[in-house]
C-alpha cells in the first residue's frame, strides 16, 4: 500500500518514536552555544496558566490529587497530565498512600531552578533588571524617498 511519497517498506522518520525532551543539551544554533535542557524544561513547565495555579495551591502545602480536582476544576486526564509535567520538571513530588496521591512542591527542584536561572545570568526574583544598552546601538539607515 503506497500513500504519498511513502509505501509500506518505507520507515516513516516519525514513527511513533521520538527523541527524549530530557536530553543533555540542545543546540539551537551553530553559533549560540548549546545551553543545559533542564532549565528549558522546568521554564516550559511553568509557562501554562494551568500549571501554574496548580503550583499556587500546593504552594499553600501539599495535598491530595482529589483535594486539587477541587481547587482547579479540570478533567482528571488533564490534571493528570498536568501534575505528570510538573514532576518531570522536578518541580513537584507525588507520594503514594494507597489508592490516593499526594502532591507537594519540591524544594530542591526550586533551588535548581533557581541555580541554573543564575547560571545562565537570567536575573532572579526580586533582582533589578538591568534596562540599559549592551555596546553601541546600529547605524539607521534612512528609508530613500
Amino acid at each position: 500500500m503506497t500513500e504519498g511519497p511513502w509505501s509500506a517498506s518505507d520507515q516513516w522518520p516519525y514513527s511513533g518514536v521520538y527523541p527524549s525532551p530530557y536530553a543533555h543539551y540542545v543546540v539551537t544554533s551553530t553559533v549560540i552555544e548549546a545551553s543545559p535542557i533542564e532549565l528549558t524544561v522546568r521554564l516550559a513547565a511553568l509557562a501554562d496558566p494551568v500549571r501554574v495555579r496548580l503550583l499556587g495551591v500546593l504552594a499553600r502545602g501539599g495535598c491530595c490529587v482529589c483535594n486539587l480536582q477541587d481547587q482547579v476544576p479540570i478533567a482528571s486526564n488533564l490534571l493528570s497530565y498536568h501534575l505528570r509535567v510538573l514532576r518531570e520538571a522536578g518541580l513537584v513530588t507525588a507520594t503514594r498512600r494507597g489508592r490516593w496521591v499526594d502532591y507537594c512542591l519540591d524544594a530542591d527542584g526550586f533551588a535548581t531552578l533557581w541555580t541554573e536561572m543564575a547560571t545562565a545570568g537570567l536575573p532572579l526574583p526580586g533582582e533589578p533588571v538591568t534596562d540599559t544598552w549592551l555596546g553601541e546601538r546600529c547605524e539607521t539607515v534612512e528609508p530613500e524617498r
